[in-house]
């Protein structure tokens, strides 16, 4: 069994938190949870949307720096600081995830998120 960390790449944030932002093991992609952060490692605040929308770009470029796509995505956990905001976020996984080839999902609300953010986003991809 092979591992590979990722620490850096481009589009992720610069952090100062002791965490990988994926890691790598045979062919299946483990992104650690991802918010609404900048790649300064700066936290950007907004509507459920910008901040859903960032984080999925987090986790896009996690899966990228790791030699992965989106289209590998096999699961996705979303947590919400408001889990009555499902609705406007799930519009947004329509639009990037096509119908037949969506991931399996969880999701819920936490009691608080870092950075008191609305949304955190793990994912898990696997390779043929």
């Amino acid at each position: 069994m092979t591992r590979t960390f990722i620490t850096s790449g481009p589009g992720l944030p610069n952090w100062s938190n002791p965490i990988s932002h994926a890691v790598v093991v045979d062919k299946l992609c483990f992104v650690s949870g991802q918010l609404s952060v900048n790649e300064q490692g700066v936290y950007v605040p907004g509507s459920i949307l910008e901040e859903a929308t960032r984080a999925f770009q987090n986790v896009f470029a996690a899966l990228t720096a790791a030699g992965f796509d989106k289209s590998e995505i096999a699961y996705i956990d979303i947590a919400f600081a408001d889990l009555s905001q499902l609705g406007e976020v799930n519009a947004l996984y329509m639009a990037l995830f096509p119908e037949g080839k969506r991931p399996a999902r969880t999701v819920y609300e936490a009691a608080r998120l870092p950075f008191d953010g609305k949304v955190k986003i793990v994912a898990t991809a696997a390779k043929d």
